[in-house]
């Protein structure tokens, strides 16, 4: 099922990257304890017998059988394990039904030129990996049916997404986040206080009172900051001097914590920052400029990510669920 994948990206060349997540998971070498032939569905059960209806849809056995045989599992299973994997499974497709249902009964059909177009691009960028479709259905076990369905899924998305994000709101986020859409990227150390829900104000003042004078000693020489971040920071990365690596402007750090940092110049340290997480004293040690980027080369991207950071398709399905009716059939 690529459906989810397929609805979240842009163009041709982030399907291929979809479909790349969806491959089979290859069997590592052969050792002891594992193959890729495990019944986890009873023997009873044929592929033809109904797994789940929602709404009215059935989704056959058959169906959570082909995600099931996709990777291999341990050659010993409980039969918790088994249920909690064929759940899992199952859970897949009738999320995938829900949000098709959705799709439907909200999104006008999907013209045949617009289909057309779509299937283009990705036949294109195919042929620029030197590959055919066929290759492409066989890597990620899909059908031709199936990949129809998930191109016109992710095409009626789109317009989900132009309804909710029309370009008004869109040109409000692209320049809010215009860094992430510039492909900015920093590099950045710091040095946490952890702070827990029983953490008191008085802790939380005591906390920041020593980041400062902390950082007061950073900045006037007296102490560095790698020194600093092994001695007196609660994160793993102290042990690499409170070095996290490179990160974009969203999706991978807190907001706090990124606006923070994306606003502290090379070789500074920001003052105390406070996160869910506990308070933080930030020192930057890399900036890549990136592209300049423009909102209406990059429209449709804006209002997937704005999908993402809004947590869009979840919230649906959270809907669709409690509003929709679901029987489930396998054990």
């Amino acid at each position: 099922m690529l459906s989810r994948q397929i609805i979240l990206a842009s163009g041709a060349s982030l399907l291929i990257a979809a479909a790349a997540l969806a491959q089979p998971v290859a069997p590592p070498p052969e050792s002891k304890g594992t193959t890729p032939a495990v019944q986890i569905i009873p023997v009873s059960l044929k592929n033809e017998s109904i797994a789940a209806t929602v709404n009215g849809e059935k989704i056959l056995v058959g169906e959570v059988k082909k995600i099931l045989d996709q990777k291999p599992y341990p050659i010993t299973l409980t039969e918790e394990q088994k249920k909690s994997l064929r759940q899992s499974a199952l859970d897949v497709l009738i999320e995938d039904a829900l949000m098709r249902q959705y799709l439907t009964k909200h999104v006008p059909q999907v013209g045949q030129t617009e289909f057309d177009k779509e299937v283009k691009e990705l036949t294109d960028a195919l042929t620029k990996q030197k590959k055919t479709l066929d290759q492409f259905l066989s890597e990620s076990g899909q059908t031709r049916d199936q990949l129809s369905k998930d191109i016109v899924a992710r095409l009626q998305w789109k317009v989900v997404l132009q309804r909710m994000c029309p370009d008004e709101k869109a040109k409000v986020y692209y320049n809010t986040n215009k860094l992430f859409f510039d492909k900015v990227f920093v590099r950045a150390s710091h040095i946490l206080i952890k702070f827990d829900a029983k953490t008191t104000k008085e802790q939380r003042d005591k906390a920041i009172e020593s980041l400062r004078v902390l950082r007061n000693e950073i900045v006037a020489g007296r102490m560095k900051f790698e020194d600093a971040a092994k001695k007196y920071s609660e994160c793993p990365s102290k042990d690499k001097g409170g070095d996290i690596g490179q990160f974009p402007y969203k999706f991978v750090v807190v907001p706090e914590f990124a606006a923070t940092a994306f606003s502290t110049k090379v070789g500074e340290v920001s003052d105390v920052v406070q996160t869910v997480f506990g308070v933080h004293i930030i020192k930057v040690t890399e900036r890549t400029p990136g592209e300049v980027s423009s909102f209406d080369a990059l429209k449709d991207t804006v209002r997937e990510v704005w999908a993402q950071d809004e947590d869009l398709y979840q919230r649906v399905l959270a809907d669709q669920r409690k509003n929709g009716s679901i029987k489930i059939d396998l054990p």
